[in-house]
Order: C-alpha cells, then structure tokens, then sequence
C-alpha cells in the first residue's frame, strides 16, 4: 500500500482507558510496523496521559511515537481529510470533517468493539452507503472470518523473554517488590468493582504454595479496602496468610504488558487488557463490562464456548466456573477458586494453543492494512 496517505484515527474517551487504550496501540502499530502516517484525534488528552505519559495533556497538537496527536475539540477546525479514515467504536466525526470526506471519499471504516458473538463473522466487512460514500464495518474477532485480535511481534517476544527468572525478578523489583521469591504464584488484579472479590482474597490467602498479589490503582481499591479493613496505599505490602498484597501506581501501557507477561494468573477487564493477556498466553479471568439485564452475560458465554471449545474437561470445568462467578457474584465460591488454582498448570498449557489458534487469524493492524491496500 502507498505509505504516502495520510490516515485518522478519531477516538472519543468513553471509560476513560479502554477506548484511547485500543486507539493507541493501534496507531502506535500502524506507525511502527507498517510505517503508516497516522494521525490520532482524541477528545481527553488527560487520561491519554495517565495511559502513556509522554502525551503533553496540555497541547492541542503534538507527535509522539511517531504518531501525529491532535485533541478533537469543539467546535472541530476545518482540517484535511486523511485518505483512510478510521472511526473508533461508533464515534461520531464531526460534521465538517463528515462534509469534507463527501467530497474526497477516502477509505471509511468503523472499528467496531471485540465480540465473539456468532454473528460478528457475518457483519465483519459489511458496508453501508452514507452520503454517497461507504462506511465499512471492521469487527475485531477471534474466528478466521474476522479482523483478528490486536497484537504485534514485540508482545510475542515478550512472553518468550518473560520466562526467564532474571527478567521476572527485574520487572518485580521495578515496581518496588521486595518481599517474594521465584516459588510464590504471581497474580494481577485489574478489574471493575466486584463483590465475589472476598471470596478470591480468602481462596489467595489459604493456597498452598505463597501468593504475591500486584493490586494496580483503580476500581478494586474500596474492596480490597474493606476486605484488609484498611486502604492498600501504593507502594505498600500487606500480608495476610499465605497471600501477599502489594498496592502499585497506575501503570502505563509499557508496564502492564510488563506485569502481564511475569504473571501466573492475570485479572483483566473491558477490552484492552483482556486482549494482552491471551496474547501473552496468560491464565486470565475476565471480567466483562457491566450492562443492563445482563446482555454481558451473553457476550462472555460466547466468548467462553469459543475459548473452550478444544479444553480438557477438567480446564473447562475450573474456567467457567471462575469467569462465571467473577461474572455473576452469586455463583462465587472459594471452593470454586481453589480447583481453578489446583488447574493453573493446564490452564496455562490451554492458553499456548489458544494463542497459537489467534495467531493464524493474522493480526488487526496488519488486517485492516491489508483491507485498505484492496480497497486503492
């Protein structure tokens, strides 16, 4: 494809990470790997900057990582239209912006959110006409008849790295952790509020083998909180049997992936972390945005059917049973986190034939380049 077009990337800030998350990674990727100039218009350069904090919240426009950074302010200035134009999660463009592409007619495409759900595969590249151009729909996904998971060579190469002892110690030691040695069960929390989360800490605190539990800052904080019967302050280590709580800084994403890849089991919400870990071929338990009458329940059966389908009984028996009561809080049990313990061997074994079945889907990035070099 002509690396001379100018693509845009229009983001607006929903949850404040996991939109800009999946935006930047992308045009970070589309930069560096396929050498792309991009541009990035977002409306919330704060929470960009927690994200990667080389980001100057305080400029309209900026370059970083080789991306073009613009802030999408209101009302949007007349600005030239990219040749490729990707709408993020239904984002709305402005409508100028929407005025001008009538006239220049670039290549459209709304990236539309992560869903395993059976009818993504038949919506995947549908096109619609709209003011005498078409919008195409790109769905990530995890079949073959989909735009793949985002994931890049860099994160392969850092699971392999994080195998090795040394590196797990370094990464610890980065951030501040002290008191663990190589035998301790490594876990990452990363979650919405959750009320099956005292369940978790007391199967933690009674497993067999030392726990070192990193708690990054965010929403598990009040129920981390109110099960030590003290706030967790970042930096400190608090020990309760066998588990060990360490209060971490918000991290950017560099640090994440980092946590991630050292860790023997890995809590993930919403879309972006979700996405890392099983790359990273990392046990994980997901917990899936909240929506009204359940319809997230619907989302993570499909995902879990998709995800299982090739599992030994005995993985698919702890797996569901511990996404379902991370889920759906009734269900929780400490039994049911001490059998999904037990598996973590087999588990980890299903996560490297999981990864290796996404990597034959190619990956987003290169996806959608390979759709636009179609579409000149």
């Amino acid at each position: 494809m002509n690396r001379d077009l100018q693509w845009h990337i229009f983001c607006r800030v929903i949850d404040n990470f996991g939109d800009i998350g999946v935006c930047w990674r992308l045009a970070r990727q589309l930069a560096k790997d396929h050498k792309i100039q991009i541009t990035l218009w977002v409306d919330d350069l704060v929470s960009f900057h927690k994200l990667w904090p080389s980001v100057d919240h305080t400029l309209a426009s900026q370059t970083c990582a080789g991306v073009a950074i613009k802030r999408w302010q209101y009302p949007f200035a007349e600005t030239p239209v990219g040749q490729v134009v990707i709408e993020a999660f239904g984002c709305e463009l402005p409508t100028n912006y929407l005025n001008a592409m009538s006239r220049s007619k670039p290549i459209w495409i709304n990236l539309e959110y992560l869903s395993a759900e059976e009818w993504v595969k038949d919506y995947h590249l549908n096109q619609s006409p709209v003011r005498g151009m078409r919008k195409t729909f790109f769905f990530p996904g995890f079949e073959a008849d989909t735009g793949g998971l985002l994931w890049d060579q860099a994160l392969i190469q850092l699971s392999k790295n994080s195998h090795n002892s040394d590196t797990k110690t370094q990464v610890v030691t980065e951030l501040g952790v002290t008191n663990f040695t190589s035998t301790d069960l490594l876990v990452s929390l990363f979650s919405y509020e959750n009320t099956a989360l005292p369940e978790l800490l007391e199967a933690l605190s009674q497993h067999k083998i030392p726990v070192t539990l990193f708690v990054p800052e965010g929403r598990m904080a009040a129920g981390v909180a109110h099960w030590l019967g003290r706030p967790l302050v970042v930096g400190e280590q608090v020990r309760k049997g066998q588990l060990t709580l360490n209060g971490l800084k918000f991290m950017d994403q560099s640090q994440y992936d980092q946590l991630l890849a050292i860790c023997d089991l890995n809590f993930v919400r919403g879309e972006e972390s979700f996405v890392r870990t099983q790359m990273l071929a990392k046990p994980f338990v997901w917990h899936i945005y909240p929506q009204r009458e359940e319809t997230h329940i619907i989302k993570l059966e499909a995902f879990l059917t998709l995800y299982l389908a090739d599992a030994p009984s005995e993985v698919k028996s702890a797996v569901l049973a511990v996404s379902r009561a991370w889920n759906q809080p009734h269900l929780t049990s400490k039994s049911s986190w001490q059998a999904a313990l037990e598996q973590l061997p087999a588990i980890a074994l299903h996560a490297q034939h999981w990864r290796a079945k996404q990597m034959l889907n190619g990956d987003l990035a290169s996806n959608i380049v390979h759709f636009c070099s179609n579409q000149v």
